[in-house]
């Protein structure tokens, strides 16, 4: 286990050789500030995304939408075709809705408010502050339990994130700049993984992603693809190789206000 001194080393070097500073989201704006509607989207947009995909389709997405005003504005079969190819489009939707919630009332500026949008968990809104406002707030994410695991728990087995959180607590309790903390504790975790650290199993918490090719993910993607097409029913079953779930997924995209069903065109709902 690495004392706190030899991890701040560590850290700082790491980020000094390694920072990813150029990323889109760390862009500032004119007057120093940060804009918490594009650090809202690139926290949704990086959920289970790697950082490589999800840069071009931000810049896309900005340019679309640069306010939260425009997004909320915005109908939403734009809104998912900007998103196509980042998958779990759920959180197309989530940040649409976020959006709109925002326009009527304002950015959320505390974590149990935050935690009222669509699509946002604590750790979510705890980054969301971090990164907008410079607070300091612990939040787990892979990357965050790859450097901690590495550095306080390499010999553990099943760490908890709130064993995790305890030592982000106490590593943000001596920063002036949480924000950078934070960006530095991201790439050094990039950088591990690309040394070849595996050890996100030991994590209390990991669970092996499923696979996406045949999966229930990717039908629902074909089928949002199709009503994006504005697709007739009946040609479904030839498009997706008659698959058996073709009814259940539908129904349930339907159900969830994706998709609608008028005279038998399939569309993307509004």
């Amino acid at each position: 286990m690495t004392d706190m001194k030899d991890f701040f080393q560590d850290l700082w070097a790491n980020y000094e050789r390694s920072s990813r500073s150029a990323l889109p989201w760390r862009q500032a704006e004119t007057d120093g500030s940060f804009d918490p509607y594009k650090i809202l989207v690139s926290e949704i947009m990086l959920q289970q995304t790697q950082v490589d995909r999800v840069v071009p389709k931000f810049l896309v997405f900005i340019q679309a939408y640069p306010t939260v005003i425009d997004l909320a504005n915005a109908p939403f079969a734009d809104v998912l075709g900007l998103w196509s190819g980042l998958g779990y489009n759920r959180r197309a939707r989530f940040l649409h809705e976020s959006a709109k919630q925002i326009a009527n009332s304002g950015f959320p500026k505390t974590i149990d408010e935050l935690v009222k949008l669509p699509g946002i968990g604590k750790n979510t809104a705890a980054a969301i502050l971090t990164y907008s406002f410079n607070e300091s707030h612990a939040f787990i994410e892979t990357n965050v339990r790859t450097v901690f695991i590495h550095h306080f728990f390499s010999t553990n087995i099943e760490v908890s994130d709130a064993e995790i959180a305890e030592k982000v607590s106490e590593s943000l309790r001596k920063q002036d700049n949480p924000r950078e903390f934070m960006w530095a504790v991201m790439d050094y975790g990039t950088v591990l993984k690309q040394r070849g650290v595996r050890n996100i199993q030991q994590s209390k918490h990991y669970q092996k992603q499923s696979k996406f090719e045949g999966s229930k993910r990717q039908l629902r993607g074909e089928l949002l693809r199709l009503a994006q097409a504005e697709t007739n029913l009946r040609n479904l079953s030839h498009e997706l190789k008659q698959d058996p779930r073709l009814e259940q997924v539908l129904c349930e995209l339907v159900d969830e206000g994706f998709i609608t069903v008028d005279k038998k065109i399939l569309k993307i709902a509004s």
